[in-house]
């Protein structure tokens, strides 16, 4: 059976195939083909003067990735960090960067027909640009994310600059 696409976002057979993360007390989902993997917390090497949403860099298997703080970005609170605290590593374009998020809790399968657009206090309070809509499940609803456009074009070209030169000191 061949896949039919629907929108912007990767919507087969009207089902998404969500990673279901937490930042503070929400409940969040992002679409699992822009997600490459999800790694526990590790060591986070700082870089000076950079702007307070990147928390720093990462060597993953030899590659060195930009490490964004995603409670930051959106405005939210953040839990301390514990040993549920995880990095969603993704591709955005063609750089790929992790956000750190409290905890990830399941992968699941929501038909489209359960996700509404975002009430206007949620788009209000997060950013329209980057809230899909909201997703209803049994007892709880997800706030589901475009990771492409959580980051704006400065915030973007910021990270593949950081990236280029982190790579390029690695290789020197």
């Amino acid at each position: 059976m061949a896949d039919k696409k629907t929108n912007e976002s990767n919507v087969t057979d009207g089902e998404l195939q969500l990673v279901v993360f937490n930042i503070g007390s929400e409940e969040f989902g992002v679409e699992i083909m822009n997600v490459q993997e999800i790694i526990r917390m590790t060591n986070i090497t700082k870089i000076p003067q950079a702007p307070g949403y990147i928390r720093g860099v990462i060597n993953l298997r030899g590659k060195i990735i930009v490490v964004i703080n995603l409670n930051v970005v959106m405005g939210m609170e953040s839990k301390e960090q514990d040993e549920n605290t995880r990095i969603i590593v993704a591709s955005i374009g063609d750089t790929v960067m992790g956000f750190v998020v409290d905890a990830v809790s399941e992968v699941i399968r929501l038909q489209e027909k359960n996700v509404e657009p975002a009430p206007a206090v949620i788009a209000s309070k997060i950013g329209t640009e980057y809230v899909l809509g909201v997703g209803k499940l049994d007892n709880r609803l997800l706030i589901l994310l475009n990771m492409g456009k959580v980051l704006g074009a400065d915030e973007l070209h910021s990270i593949h600059t950081i990236s280029k030169e982190a790579i390029q000191e690695a290789a020197a």
